[in-house]
């Protein structure tokens, strides 16, 4: 093969309500809007490539069953702990507590439209 990627480059979620969902990712996770989005996106301005909530995309039936099963979406965090006591003191569920990992304390929580989402970082 003489074609190869270099990795992902861009990460979307598709749900019902963008503003919700974006709201949720700015609130809780403090992500910021990138200035410019495509329509029915809201794009942030992540590293190491841009993340998204967007509308559906043509014959996506979000209520087939929990959205994004078998996808594992990680952000990383300075700190992990403190980000996981306070998504749990704002009421977000945890789906998984914090534990150790190769990659620093990590744990899993559930974000928009209950998509899972797991933080990691020091």
């Amino acid at each position: 093969m003489s074609t190869t990627i270099s990795g992902p480059d861009f990460v979307a979620l598709q749900v019902r309500d963008v503003e919700a969902a974006a709201a949720f990712c700015e609130e809780h996770l403090g992500l910021v809007r990138s200035p410019a989005s495509p329509p029915g996106a809201v794009v942030f301005d992540t590293k190491p490539c841009p993340f998204a909530v967007r509308e559906p995309l043509p014959g996506t039936d979000l209520d087939a069953g929990r959205p994004g099963l078998g996808v594992a979406l990680w952000f990383s965090t300075p700190d992990a702990r403190a980000l996981h006591d306070e998504l749990a003191a704002a009421g977000v569920e945890i789906v998984a507590p914090v534990r150790d990992s190769p990659f620093g304390p990590m744990f899993s929580f559930t974000g928009p439209e209950g998509y899972v989402m797991t933080a990691h970082g020091a």
